[in-house]
Formats: C-alpha cells, structure tokens, sequence
C-alpha cells in the first residue's frame, strides 16, 4: 500500500470517527441528558413558582395560634395580552383603567415573555367573581398563596407578623425571590426556615405566540412545593387570652413559666392590638398606625423592656448572704429608718419575716454583710471584692447576661459588678454606702420581666431553672437541646427553704405585703415590688409561684405607674395562677376580678 492510499484511510477514518462523536453526543443530549431538554425548553415553556402552606402554630393543648388562609394573586405575561379589553378588565378587578395602565407597563418593563404580579392578595370571596371571568381575557394567569390568620386575636407581640421580601433579605439568603413573605417578628421570625416550607415549580408549555399547549414533559421536571412544619408552643391560648383581659387599660407586661421545663405559659404586653390587623394588604398603614399611637403597642414591653426590680430582689439578698454565712435563718437586724426609708411593723426576727414585711433596713444591714466581709481592710477594696462576688451570685441566676431564649429581641437586665461602678466613681473611690440602694433592688440594678418569672421559677424549683422558652414541639424534629439544660445556681438548694417559708407568709399571713393574692385552695408564695419611677406614680411589681410544694406555674407581672405591689400586680399574678390551675375562677375571686377589669390605671382610674 503506497503512502497516498496511507493518506486516504487515515482521513476517512478521522471523518468517520468525528462524525460518530457528534452523532452520539446529539442523541445522548436528545434521549439521555435531561438537563439539555430543559435547556431547549426554556424557550418554549413558562416556569411558575408552586408556594408551599406555612406550618400551623398551636398551644400547648393542640388549639391554633396561627393558621394560613388562601388568597390569590394574578399573574400577567404581557405579550399575551394583545386585544385584551382593558377597561372591562378594570372595571373586573375594581381598579381605575390608569391602575390598570400603569400596572401594564411595569410588567412589560420586566418582561413581555415572563410572568409577573399584576394583582396581590385578592380574597377568596373576591376571586369568585374574578375566577369565572378569566378566560375572556389572555395573559392572565391565577395563582393560589396564603396568609397568615389568627384565629385568636391574642399574643400579637410575641407572634409576630410576616411581610414581603426585600433587597437585604434576598441577598441574605438565597431561598428568598422577590415576592416572598418572610416572618419579621417574634415566633414568625424565630422559626422562620422551619415554618416556611420549600416551594415547587411546574413547567408549562407555550407556542411560538406564547398561548399555553400543556404541561412540559407531563410535568416529569415538576417539583411538589412541601408544606412547612407545624410547630407547637407551650403558651396556654385560654391563659394567655385572660391575661390580656386583665391588663386591659393597663401598661405593663405579664410572664408566667412552667418551672419544670421552662416553657412559656404565658407572654402577655400591654397595650396590644389584634394580629390580625398586619396581614394582607392594609398591613403598611395598620403598622404605621400601631406605630403613631402614643401607647406604644408595637413595643413588646416582657421581652424588651427593663425596669427597677424593687423589693422582689430581696429574695436573692436572703439566699446569698445565707449561702456566703454572713447570715443565718435566724438572723435579726432592727428596722433602722434613718438608714433607709421603710414602712411600719414589727422587728424582723428571721430572714422568713424579713421577706413576709419586706423590710427595708433588715436588706441594708444583710446585704452589707454580703460587700463588705474584711477579705481586705482597705474599705474601697474590700467593697469591690464583695460586689464582684455579689455580682457572681445574681448573675448565676440568669440576669444581667443574654439568657437563651427563642425570642428575638429580649433585652438583658443591669447587674453592676465593681468595674461598673470603678468607671462612675473612679477606683477605690466607693463603699457600700454609696451603692445601698441595691440592696433593695433600685439604683443601677435593672431586670428583663423574663428573668424576673425566671427568677419566680428557680425559687419554686428551690435551686435551678431552663432557659424561658416558647417552643415545646416541632413536626417530625427535635428542640433545640439548650432548652433541655439545667441551670444551677451557686446557692444551694437547702437555704431556699428559709426563703420560700417567708414568700409563703408574704401571701397567706396576716402582716404580709401580699394578702390580696391570696386563695383559699392554692398554697401561693410570692413576693412584692414597688420600684421607684423617675418618670411619674412607682411601679407595681410581683413575683410568684404555686402551689408551694409542687409547682406547676411561676410568674411576673409588671403594672406602670400603679403604685404599691401588692394593690395591682398582686391579685393579677393570683387571677392567673388560679386561671391556669384550675380552669376558672372561684366565686372568692369574682369581687378580685371585677376590680380588676374595671381599673383603668392608664387614666389613674
């Protein structure tokens, strides 16, 4: 075989061989590799987004906090829509015909082929007067979504609300298109990528003059959008409804905890509004006018505000200087009034009296044992020494630190330790004389209403406490295991007992600051707080648990500008208690009630 026959068979079997690989890569692109026939299809067919339901939040007892309804939103391609009446199809969504117009060009300018919202949020009643009367008109496409309902208008704070989408939401996580809801609040928010679901998507097909011919490759490519998970909470909804009867009228906040688990019973703030009131598409001016309002009903005054916690503090004073042996149980000091102001009654013999009557002094003269215990004998060094390990104590008790909740948005109390006060004062240049006032919960000291009912759990579990928190359930998952962790504090449990003897007598003995949180049939411990208020009338404050020996309810509750603890935020605190313990309210606390829902302490009434 000479060199040209060499020549020939060399090139014919290159031709042949290229050939062969271009054949076989066209018919592994048309049969084989599906993502080639989506790419061929994207000029032929329209992919529309399928939105997945929002989980359901319910109670503790399985009743719904949150539910979705359906509504619906119209999608327009502008290049089908030649000869369409456009005045009549005003005149059908109720809109002028410039709405209409304008709409119209918004849409072409994003594109003519691809569809976009031409009308949001119609309600169902609404839809079936549109529906019917679609076909008339093409380009116009339906497109079924949810909103968030609630069947209870309560706990709007602590719910939270949802609303559209933006720039730094999208760019934040890529989950999120451009007319999306997004939770921007409370529970909403918190649990937001387990709520939310993941969207589908179903590939219709279009002809060269973009008129629907069916489903792309009978929906083969088609994803089902999955609905999210239900969650469920360990607010009790009857519980929490009363509450905000209760502080109707009223600015404050209530917090009630399971002390066993830590979960939430109840969150209640005041004034609120009906979460109903921020969904669908009056929710930019109803916000604007929760926002305006004077009351501040926006603000989530149980998770975000912090105030004086008053003679409630007093129960920590006890059980540090017991736990430190600066005092004993039966320690006595006189109700001295020139060291700090104090109401009348008898000497307090044991720390359990000075708790009952609350004595101002008897905390003056505890907790100075507690700064000042000579570990130096410069004066100025040894107070620091001794606040930094006051200071260690309370924090051990969940304040003045970030405590895990899943709540967004709750600000942490003011526990002061040496550098705080070094920095107002200078180094060395302070005592406990210049400090006494937190001896009984005012000065610097400022508390979250969270970790006060944390406060009234780690009592009713005489040493401990879970984080406060909502969640108790999640579809087909787990809690998070911070919520399961036992918190300990560094006093030990048996000095608890001295203290919870005097939170007892503060309620049910003559003498006491609190008899009018008392019941006959549920053992409450409690204590009061009347916290100076620079800004106007003392703060009404008090703490509680129930029943005594085996707790099943601890709670705060916090009345603005009311006065005295035990005369308001007392026989509240006592209305819950029993509300939740028993279902009702006995007919010795109808006249409490009644007091109750009529006071408006809003108008000092």
């Amino acid at each position: 075989m000479n060199n040209f026959d060499n020549r020939k068979f060399v090139i014919t079997f290159l031709i042949l061989l290229i050939g062969s690989v271009f054949i076989f890569r066209l018919a592994y692109m048309q049969l084989i590799d599906d993502q080639w026939k989506l790419r061929a299809a994207e000029i032929s067919e329209n992919k529309l987004v399928t939105y997945p339901a929002r989980g359901i939040v319910y109670d503790r007892n399985d009743k719904i906090l949150i539910d979705n309804q359906v509504f619906y939103n119209l999608l327009v391609i502008p290049r089908e829509t030649e000869g369409v009446d456009s005045v009549e199809f005003a005149k059908l969504l109720n809109i002028p015909i410039e709405d209409y117009t304008t709409r119209m060009n918004k849409a072409r300018k994003y594109s003519k082929r691809k569809s976009s919202i031409f009308e949001k949020q119609i309600s169902p009643k609404d839809y079936t007067q549109i529906g019917p009367e679609l076909y008339k008109y093409p380009g116009f496409i339906e497109e079924e979504r949810t909103l968030r309902t609630y069947p209870k208008p309560i706990g709007a704070q602590m719910l939270g609300y949802m609303n559209e989408v933006n720039k730094s939401d999208i760019q934040k996580d890529g989950y999120y298109k451009s007319g999306d809801y997004i939770g921007r609040s409370g529970i909403e928010k918190e649990y937001e990528s387990v709520l939310r679901g993941k969207r589908g998507v179903r590939y219709i097909l279009q002809n060269a003059i973009g008129v629907f011919t069916g489903s792309f490759e009978n929906g083969k490519f088609d994803t089902v959008a999955i609905q999210g998970k239900n969650i469920q909470l360990g607010i009790d909804a009857e519980l929490q409804a009363y509450g905000e009867r209760l502080m109707q009228n009223k600015i404050g906040c209530i917090v009630a905890i399971e002390p066993s688990s830590g979960e939430i019973l109840s969150l209640v703030t005041s004034p609120t509004y009906d979460p109903n009131l921020l969904v669908g598409r009056n929710l930019g001016n109803n916000y604007m006018d929760l926002y305006k309002d004077s009351l501040k009903p926006l603000f989530n005054r149980a998770s975000m505000s912090t105030y004086p916690p008053g003679s409630t503090f007093k129960l920590m004073m006890a059980l540090i200087g017991l736990q430190e042996g600066v005092v004993t149980s039966n320690s006595s000091f006189p109700c001295t009034k020139s060291l700090v102001g104090c109401h009348n009654h008898p000497t307090a013999q044991t720390i359990s009296d000075g708790v009952k009557m609350s004595c101002n002094p008897y905390f003056y003269h505890l907790t100075k044992k507690i700064i000042q215990q000579n570990k130096s004998p410069n004066g100025y060094i040894d107070a620091g020494i001794g606040l930094d390990i006051w200071q260690d104590y309370v924090q051990s008790f969940g304040m003045g630190k970030t405590l895990p909740t899943d709540l967004n948005g709750v600000s942490r109390g003011l526990i002061p330790g040496k550098s705080y006060y070094d920095r107002i004062y200078g180094e060395h240049r302070w005592m406990f004389s210049t400090i006494f006032s937190i001896s009984i919960g005012q000065g610097e000291v400022l508390v979250n209403p969270i970790e006060m009912a944390n406060l009234a759990a780690i009592m009713a579990n005489r040493g401990y406490y879970y984080p406060p928190h909502f969640i108790k359930n999640i579809e087909n998952d787990t809690i998070a295991s911070i919520f399961q962790k036992k918190h300990k504090t560094k006093v030990d449990a048996e000095n608890f007992s001295y203290v919870v003897d005097g939170m007892y007598r503060v309620v049910n003995e003559a003498g006491g600051t609190a008899r009018r949180a008392r019941l006959d049939s549920i053992a409450i411990c409690g204590k009061t707080g009347t916290a100076q208020n620079p800004h106007g009338e003392d703060h009404s404050i008090f703490i509680a648990f129930a029943p005594k020996d085996d707790p099943k309810i601890a709670i705060s509750v916090y009345i603005e500008n009311a006065g005295f603890g035990g005369t308001w935020a007392a026989p509240i605190a006592s209305l819950m208690i029993e509300k939740y313990l028993t279902n009702a309210i006995s007919p010795s606390s109808i006249k409490r009630e009644k007091r109750i829902l009529e006071a408006n302490l809003i108008l000092g009434k």
